[in-house]
């Protein structure tokens, strides 16, 4: 927390950590603490695992759709802007 604060951001959530932390730090013995530390140390990872696999999937679909795109040509609004008007302007003339 204190390479990256958040209070901030978020200063409501900010100082509810903090009282919960103090409030922990007052009742739990140096064993107890051990074991929640390291229970929050695998929730934090398991938070920045599914974070980076989100991020991952999300990119491979922008990839596949890029690609997509690429097959059919390049997307190029002025080319598409000629594509719909022509027509439009045949027929009025």
């Amino acid at each position: 927390m204190m390479r990256f604060p958040v209070s901030g951001w978020y200063p409501e959530l900010a100082e509810q950590v903090e009282r919960a932390q103090e409030e922990l730090r007052r009742d739990m013995d140096a064993v107890g603490r051990r074991k929640m530390l390291r229970l929050l140390d695998a929730q934090n990872a398991l938070l920045a695992e599914s974070k980076l696999m989100r991020f991952t999937a999300g990119f491979k679909l922008a990839w596949g759709m890029a690609k997509e795109l690429e097959a059919d040509g390049f997307y190029f609004f002025e080319r598409e802007e000629e594509r719909i008007c022509r027509p439009a302007e045949q027929v009025d003339a």
